[in-house]
């Protein structure tokens, strides 16, 4: 997991919820740097809070894909993109921006939309793009801020599975420091380096992926018989 130098944050024995509700009683992990994590465990089982808890911690160094997308339906593709970036401009270059978008932040973001295959919408409203399109402009807000460390709640779940691979890939190359929690277990296991794994809110796995079998994390879903393997998977070497 390497040297203790390399822990971006620990958290031991704390408890995780919301407000006086606590979701994750008695918590202990550890995130490294240069670790690729994947977040799995069936629905309410704590991966936004858990999510939220190291947004918090991590602050700024860590860019942010949250599960419901939060952008903006009357605004642009451009303009939602470019709110990855709000705070490093006046509030004039903003207002401005919004009626004549500003030459660099534009070029910046056509670079994305082109690799996110965007291409063509960055002037579309967001209201009237897919859900898989909408998934994608969210996942460029993020990749925008250019931050060292990626935070998503399921930031796959509107594509298909090689819309999946291709997203995880540019994620994966511009950020060295991931965790995103997800639900497609092969991926977990062939495209991330370690595996959290929740549970009637405890963390039930944490292990490197390599370790790890797709029966293992079966055995974090209530009604993994009827789990179908996604075709994406591919055995680790």
């Amino acid at each position: 997991m390497g040297e203790p130098r390399d822990l971006l944050l620990s958290l031991t024995g704390v408890d995780l919820g919301h407000g006086d509700r606590v979701v994750l009683p008695g918590l202990h992990l550890g995130l490294r740097r240069g670790e690729r994590v994947a977040l799995l465990g069936p629905s309410g089982a704590g991966k936004s809070t858990l999510l939220g808890a190291l947004r918090r911690q991590l602050g700024d160094t860590a860019a942010w894909c949250p599960q419901q997308h939060g952008l903006v339906p009357q605004l642009a593709v451009y303009h939602n993109i470019y709110m990855g970036r709000l705070a490093e401009h006046s509030a004039l270059a903003n207002l401005w921006n919004l009626v004549c978008p500003l030459a660099g932040p534009w070029r910046q973001v056509a670079e994305l939309c082109d690799a996110l295959g965007l291409a063509g919408l960055m002037r579309r409203p967001v209201e009237q793009l897919s859900g898989g399109q909408r998934q994608r402009v969210a996942i460029a807000r993020a990749l925008y801020q250019q931050r060292a460390l990626f935070l998503g709640d399921e930031p796959v779940a509107s594509v298909d599975p090689h819309q999946a691979l291709r997203l995880l890939a540019l994620i994966e190359a511009r950020h060295a420091t991931a965790v995103i929690a997800l639900h497609q277990r092969e991926l977990a296991l062939s495209h991330f380096d370690r595996v959290w794994g929740l549970r009637d809110g405890r963390l039930v796995i944490d292990a490197p992926a390599r370790e790890l079998s797709l029966a293992d994390l079966d055995g974090l879903y209530p009604d993994a018989d009827g789990l179908p393997r996604e075709a994406a998977y591919r055995d680790r070497p």
